[in-house]
């Protein structure tokens, strides 16, 4: 009964493969409003001025910092909870897939959010004459606390790994 149960909760970890599958639609969602965003950006070309570029410039730098965070969680996600991708020959697999342990995914995650964060801060940093001082306040305060999270986090994981190699050298032999 006990190796029926185990058998069946291992089985459970493929109900998760219907939710990447729905983040890779997603990321088609971001590629088409990437696009949108691209073609936008450059019909206003000829009256464009140096902040509509960098703003522009921004907002697809955003879009791809979001692209490849959901890549990161799809891959990542996906090796760690359901199944290893047996793509170890292809020329084209990421260094950084079938390594990334669900530490180092969340650390990626952060850092991920901390710069598309930011990338948003600066968008409106650029337009600053748009925003209410009390939005850009909580704009800030939020993106502190996202960058304080991710410092804590990294902390915690630093301990834990700390731990961990002290806990080995104290083993005996």
């Amino acid at each position: 009964m006990e190796r029926l149960i185990e058998r069946g909760l291992f089985a459970s970890r493929w109900m998760m493969a219907p939710m990447y599958l729905g983040l890779a639609l997603a990321l088609v969602i971001l590629v088409w409003i990437f696009l949108m965003e691209l073609v936008r950006f450059v019909m206003i070309v000829p009256a464009m001025t140096v902040n509509d570029a960098i703003l522009g410039v921004l907002a697809l730098i955003d879009l791809s910092l979001a692209a490849n965070l959901l890549l990161i969680v799809i891959f990542s996600g996906y090796e760690n909870f359901v199944s290893r991708m047996d793509l170890a020959d292809h020329v084209d697999r990421p260094d950084w897939q079938g390594e990334v342990d669900f530490s180092a995914l969340k650390l990626k995650l952060v850092a991920s959010i901390v710069a598309i964060s930011g990338i948003h801060l600066l968008k409106v940093f650029m337009d600053v004459g748009q925003y209410d001082p009390e939005q850009i306040r909580w704009m800030v305060i939020i993106h502190l606390v996202f960058v304080i999270s991710g410092v804590l986090l990294a902390t915690m994981d630093w301990i834990a790994n700390h731990a961990k190699t002290l806990k080995y050298r104290r083993t005996p032999s």
